[in-house]
């Protein structure tokens, strides 16, 4: 079962399902199931009763958060929590996604999975709390936070820099923003290829239980906004001029953390994940994402 079907990861492992023939696969947009109408959450599991849920929906608009902290702390927080909840009471495993931002970006070295949260904003601030309760409800389940989201499907860096390259002569990107970028189908796969490994015979013998836990996943390496600008231009053959901009030249409603660098060594270790390089994802989402346009 995957929550939040219609956004970048949700999209991403619908298209790569059927790669997993073993597994029946739901796929629920916010319109279908939104996790914050609990009354909906509870019949649907009691009806379906999926052995996996994944939950790929959230409340991912970090200025709006600010304006609406009341929906925000609901369906990142609070929702959260009783979706854990249910997923105990109907022995389903939960993977919750989260994100960077529970971080203050304080940090020069990437942040593991045991460094202190300190968000900055409502919107770090709501994915935090819903970790909170998803461990307290849930403690089997597994939290995987990750950053910088792209992706061929929806809204993203990405794809509103191959815009803003192919309509301006000149762009400004922040360079004071130092992190690392994830592609959403790289995610997805490595979420079914946790979840297939547990299912086969051959990872039981070697693990009683899916191990839980919070984990970190992103793309290897370590760029400011700018340089992933950079790049996008370069792939892309732009001719537009991308100039770099301090956090106070480029101001917005909302305090974003300056380092959210992920350390991965967890889950490669836990669950033998290959983490890909971002310059080398970044090649393959610029690929479809021309091979979409008319």
């Amino acid at each position: 079962m995957v929550t939040g079907a219609n956004g970048q990861l949700g999209k991403e492992l619908k298209e790569i399902s059927p790669l997993y023939p073993q597994f029946d696969f739901i796929f629920l947009s916010r319109e279908d199931l939104p996790i914050h109408h609990f009354e909906l959450v509870r019949n649907f599991f009691e009806t379906v009763e999926p052995d996996y849920c994944i939950n790929c929906a959230a409340y991912t608009a970090v200025d709006k958060a600010e304006l609406e902290k009341e929906l925000a702390f609901q369906v990142n927080g609070e929702a959260v929590g009783v979706l854990a909840a249910v997923c105990k009471e109907h022995d389903s495993k939960l993977i919750h996604l989260s994100t960077d931002y529970v971080f203050d970006g304080r940090a020069t070295t990437p942040y593991t999975e045991n460094f202190p949260p300190h968000p900055i904003n409502v919107y770090g601030a709501s994915k935090l709390e819903g970790e909170k309760q998803a461990l307290q409800l849930n403690p089997g389940c597994i939290i995987i936070r990750t950053s910088w989201l792209y992706s061929s499907f929806g809204k993203n860096f990405v794809k509103t820099m191959m815009r803003l390259m192919n309509e301006r002569n000149e762009v400004g990107v922040v360079n004071d923003q130092v992190g690392s970028p994830t592609y959403a189908a790289d995610l997805a796969e490595t979420i079914l290829k946790i979840i297939s490994d547990f299912s086969s015979k051959n990872f039981q013998d070697r693990n009683s239980d899916l191990t839980p836990g919070i984990y970190h996943f992103s793309n290897e390496g370590v760029i400011s906004w700018y340089e992933f600008a950079l790049a996008i231009k370069e792939m892309t053959v732009s001719h537009c001029v991308v100039k770099p901009l301090t956090t106070a030249e480029y101001p917005t409603d909302t305090r974003r953390p300056a380092y959210t660098a992920l350390d991965n060594s967890k889950i490669k270790n836990t669950f033998g994940i290959r983490q890909k390089n971002w310059k080398e994802s970044l090649a393959v989402c610029i690929e479809k994402i021309k091979k979409q346009r008319p």
